[in-house]
């Protein structure tokens, strides 16, 4: 294949494509891959929402020290965690296409390994996170009982090292509907978990952060004997072997950018509510930029299993040799995103005056967020392209790009210009938002200009190289 054919830009040719109905195979292919992730982001995020809800009926202090702690634990821990497990989407998804079936769980055993000597340090510091945030100046009451519930989270903590791994690993095969399944059962387990230990138990808000480790626990057992006795799954997991602990450094080279390419992006998104404090009138401000925050999180599970199926349809092709293929599996997403983006902008704009009573009956807090939807549509669409494209780097192992990216688009654009919009400009919370709608606007152009030069053919070769540069002889 000549270089020139593997850098035709992304946008299709439609009449070939339609001709050969190789466009809407691709589509059907990636839906049915997008479909139970995107639910499977949805369900494990409700867990947190569940834990947070129960908090609240237990008082305003557990309530603000709960969430104050849950942030500390995303921002410090969580990000992380899921971050360095995506370097199995690269990994695995790219053994399997290459037939290395093999592969695949001494990946998955040298990620349990290497996150779990992350999670460390990342313990120790929710061990202190009381202590730390006194330091930082948070209210003692609040910071004490943000204290209590990061120190019970430490158990999720260590579940979700190899949960995250788990559903790396299935979803590299296209095996997403257990991964559905089973976070649905621990959705459902969480809310008899989360009242027992909360009320029945008289644990209170302790009892919130440590129905988190037993859902996940729920969670994990159901997809270990998914693994361990499903047909689907003999050739890829031959049970637990010297090999995980071989190559880590190797492993971690590929881990740390990809934890880097998502939480530079998430941090970035934290900042604002903390910005946002520093505005006058805080209280509107910080309590509206939540709301949008948390209603961008939500929807943000759409791109987010858009990109998750592209990135296993990229590593499964590259494996396999076909790089029209993955090209075509780019393309095809990339319609599908600025599809998704263009309903979900519209919808915002038309529900804006309806979107904030979900949140508060404050007619200012409600105001206030009718003029931000029409930014957040915006800002949704944009979150969609730059999540497909995401997924199309880390299928093809450019983890190191992204992260370049991310800190370029949003440290050294998008957080200045909030600044300079909501400070200087006074456009307060609206200002911060643009500012970040810049950074991801900068973003997504980068990420289209990679993805657009992309040899690959080439990537092709690298994949195979990265295969059978660690092929193992089977058992």
């Amino acid at each position: 294949m000549d270089h020139k054919q593997d850098t035709e830009p992304l946008l299709p040719a439609a009449d070939e494509w339609c001709r050969q109905g190789l466009a809407a195979a691709e589509a059907k292919r990636l839906v049915r891959l997008a479909g139970p992730m995107i639910t499977s982001c949805l369900l494990q995020n409700i867990i947190n929402i569940m834990s947070l809800m129960f908090v609240g009926h237990l008082g305003e202090l557990p309530l603000a020290g709960a969430s104050l702690a849950n942030s500390v634990a995303s921002v410090t821990g969580f990000s992380i965690i899921i971050g360095m497990a995506t370097a199995l989407d690269t990994l695995c998804g790219q053994a399997y296409g290459a037939r290395q079936h093999h592969l695949l769980g001494v990946y998955k055993q040298r990620a349990m390994v290497v996150l779990g000597l992350t999670c460390v340090p990342i313990a120790v510091v929710w061990a202190h996170t009381g202590r730390i945030l006194v330091l930082l100046g948070q209210d003692p009451r609040i910071a004490a009982e943000a204290g209590a519930y990061a120190r019970w989270l430490i158990p999720s903590l260590a579940v979700s090292v190899p949960l995250q791994c788990h559903v790396r690993f299935l979803q590299a095969q296209s095996l997403v509907l257990p991964v559905t399944a089973s976070s649905a059962a621990a959705a459902l387990c969480h809310l008899a978990v989360c009242w027992a230990l909360v009320f029945k138990a008289g644990m209170g808000a302790k009892g919130a952060a440590l129905s988190n480790a037993i859902s996940y626990a729920v969670n994990l057992v159901m997809l270990s004997l998914y693994v361990r006795l499903s047909s689907s799954c003999r050739d890829t997991w031959n049970g637990f072997s010297m090999e995980g602990f071989k190559d880590l450094r190797k492993f971690a080279d590929l881990a740390v950018p990809s934890a880097m390419m998502i939480c530079l992006e998430w941090w970035a998104f934290e900042t604002l509510v903390l910005l946002s404090g520093l505005l006058p009138n805080p209280q509107l401000e910080t309590s509206v930029l939540s709301i949008c925050l948390n209603t961008g999180i939500l929807l943000f599970m759409i791109p987010s299993g858009l990109g998750y199926s592209v990135s296993t349809r990229v590593s499964n092709e590259l494996g396999a040799g076909q790089p029209q293929a993955a090209k075509l599996a780019t393309r095809v997403v990339v319609c599908i995103a600025l599809f998704l983006g263009f309903v979900l902008t519209l919808g915002m704009t038309l529900l804006r005056h309806v979107w904030g009573y979900m949140y508060s009956n404050e007619p200012e807090v409600v105001a206030y967020i009718a003029k931000m939807l029409p930014v957040l549509g915006i800002s949704f669409f944009i979150d969609g392209l730059h999540g497909s494209l995401s997924g199309v780097l880390t299928g093809c192992g450019k983890q190191k790009i992204g992260a370049t990216v991310n800190l370029g688009a949003f440290y050294l654009a998008g957080i200045p210009m909030a600044v300079l919009l909501a400070f200087v400009f006074h456009l307060n919370g609206m200002g911060l938002w643009l500012g970040i709608v810049c950074g991801s606007l900068i973003k997504v152009l980068l990420f289209a200009s990679v993805t657009w030069t992309i040899d690959w053919s080439m990537e092709a070769t690298k994949a195979k190289d990265r295969v059978f540069g660690s092929s193992l002889p089977v058992a």
